[in-house]
């Protein structure tokens, strides 16, 4: 997953033997490059940050599920987004320790909801499904918040088959199917209703108009200026 031949191949690597030695909190950039044979001089070109590490690492991650996929043409999308997030829990299995470390460093920031966010939309467009609009947006939030979920579960899931991991999945994904599309029908009637508000506002208009009218009593005939002359 790595190109350890270089300067940022082996900084990745270097970053999870870190953590996977000691806790992560208590790992520095200097002792990374130290690690990785890398200066600090060029390591302050690489990363700015441990986050910007992570944010590498999940990119890194999303590239390698990405080239493993394989569609099959008549599978169901949730299926295949199930079989996606598992071939990611199995790229992430040779690093648990180190990602357990990190995880428990409490090393999420507001720098890494971009590129978590990312990684969920991509996920989704591996498995066919659509991340456009808002509707897009919707689904790639929730699977971020499904994915963190079952992220938890995968780290404490000591069985080689992933029991554990795999039955919170597909429980997670099954919720999350039935929630969107009680969000997407309601967006749907919003929608309807907002297309046809403009006519309906009017006729209404129209209709309290008419009403008014229909209300106000006739003018009685104005007398005269001048009195008929006897």
């Amino acid at each position: 997953m790595f190109d350890r031949s270089t300067p940022k191949g082996r900084v990745l690597a270097a970053a999870l033997d870190c953590a996977a030695n000691r806790s992560w909190a208590q790992v520095s950039l200097a002792d990374i490059a130290e690690e990785a044979k890398v200066p600090l001089s060029d390591m302050r070109d690489l990363f700015l940050s441990k986050s910007a590490i992570i944010a590498e690492l999940v990119r890194a991650v999303d590239r390698e599920v990405l080239n493993r996929i394989d569609k099959a043409a008549d599978q169901e999308k949730r299926d295949l987004l199930f079989d996606v997030l598992m071939t990611r829990f199995d790229v992430l299995a040779p690093h648990k320790t180190a990602l357990k470390s990190m995880a428990q460093a409490g090393s999420a920031d507001l720098a890494l909801a971009a590129p978590l966010l990312a990684s969920q939309h991509w996920m989704l467009q591996a498995a066919g499904i659509d991340t456009s609009g808002p509707g897009g947006a919707a689904r790639v939030a929730g699977l971020a918040g499904l994915y963190a979920s079952v992220f938890r579960t995968w780290l404490e899931d000591d069985d080689p088959g992933q029991a554990r991991t795999m039955a919170a999945l597909d429980r997670r994904l099954r919720r999350g199917e039935r929630t969107l599309r009680q969000l997407e029908g309601v967006a749907s009637a919003v929608k309807q209703f907002a297309a046809a508000a403009p006519a309906f506002l009017r006729r209404l208009g129209e209709a309290a108009r008419a009403d008014r009218r229909n209300r106000e009593p006739e003018s009685e005939p104005r007398p005269s200026a001048e009195e008929p002359k006897r």
